[in-house]
């Protein structure tokens, strides 16, 4: 079977699906003939087992993108499109113009459609973008890939389109080395896109109310964004007292990410919506404990005791590090062995691309 996905970049600083992109080629390109096609970028991640076709994907090249795109699909004449995205013109062309030609296409919106997202700009960019493109794109794609129940439940609240199946992401368990000790390392850690999504504000404040309680502790921010978002944070640690607590990192990548993972006793994401949450899922499989948001669909930190999922805001924050740090060693050490169980068990890259195949072969035969 070939198989084309459609995602406007992979640079390495474009956040989670790009990633998303990275882990499942991994395993469906060993499974499937997989093609990616994509603008270019100055930082593209590396993906391995897929061919990789660079096309003009600007919003003012659309001619240009429209030439690039039907000649792919008349060249390779895959089995089935799958676009990863949405609220880029970009996204709904290449559904659009490949539907006019017959073929069936899966739409993933990456958590794109949650509330959170939807309400933000809702007036000045959500609205002309439904009216211009966005909402036929949702009615007409042929299936919608929900990565959570969760997600599901929001998208079928839109009622766009009720042909809606989830599956889960993975990641490349075999390849995360679990951690080999809990001995606390006086180290916290946030990793992922600084964006006022990810509730770092809320991060900030917790750890304002318990920097007593945190002497000797370094927060680690890890993720790159907008410098100017960056700046109002570190003024914030100033303002608040705990600039000697913080280091941010910058965008960090390969070895440097998974050494942090190890090093940290807890991973924080005090996020206000993710879908998934892809760096939830690394940090449970290198065996560090999670402090979540129930803006993600992650309720088995709690169920399979590995975790604390909260409400959103900073005082729920402070109640779980507070938590945290009551729990010894080997409390901490049960908890992130129990975390690596539950992601071989149910999050695997390799799982997630089977189950993908089953639903192209579903929509092929509809």
């Amino acid at each position: 079977m070939k198989i084309l996905h459609f995602i406007p970049t992979i640079d390495q600083n474009s956040g989670g699906t790009a990633s998303y992109i990275q882990l499942l080629a991994a395993e469906l390109g060993k499974l499937e003939d997989l093609y990616i096609a994509t603008a270019s970028s100055e930082h593209p991640l590396k993906i391995d087992n897929a061919k990789i076709i660079f096309i003009p994907c600007n919003w003012n090249e659309k001619k240009l993108m429209k030439t690039a795109w039907v000649n792919l699909l008349n060249t390779i004449h895959p089995d089935i499109i799958h676009v990863n995205c949405c609220w880029l013109p970009q996204c709904a062309w290449a559904q659009l113009w490949a539907q006019k030609l017959g073929y069936k296409v899966i739409l993933t919106p990456h958590g794109m459609l949650e509330p959170w997202i939807m309400k933000r700009h809702y007036w000045t960019r959500k609205i002309p973008a439904l009216l211009l493109y966005q909402k036929k794109a949702i009615v007409n794609a042929n299936c919608l890939h929900a990565t959570a129940e969760s997600e599901k439940i929001n998208l079928m609240k839109l009622g766009y389109n009720k042909n809606i199946e989830v599956i889960a992401n993975g990641i490349d368990v075999n390849n995360i080395r679990l951690k080999q000790s809990w001995k606390r390392n006086d180290k916290l850690l946030f990793l992922s896109r600084i964006h006022v999504k990810k509730g770092i504000e809320f991060l900030l404040e917790a750890i304002a109310e318990l920097k007593d309680k945190l002497k000797g502790y370094t927060i680690y921010i890890a993720g790159e964004g907008d410098t100017n978002y960056i700046k109002q944070l570190k003024e914030k640690t100033i303002s608040l007292g705990i600039k000697d607590l913080i280091s941010f990192c910058g965008g960090v990548y390969g070895n440097k990410k998974w050494e942090l993972f190890q090093q940290a006793d807890l991973f924080i994401l005090p996020t206000y919506s993710e879908n998934f949450g892809i760096v939830v899922a690394e940090a449970l499989a290198s065996g560090t404990p999670v402090i979540t948001t129930k803006g993600t669909p992650w309720k088995e930190l709690e169920t399979e005791q590995c975790g604390w999922w909260i409400e959103i805001g900073s005082g729920p924050l402070i109640e779980a590090l507070k938590s945290f740090l009551s729990y010894s060693e080997e409390e901490l050490e049960i908890m992130g062995k129990n975390g690596r169980e539950l992601i071989e068990k149910r999050y695997s890259a390799y799982k997630m691309a089977t189950v993908l195949i089953t639903l192209y072969k579903k929509t092929i035969n509809e």
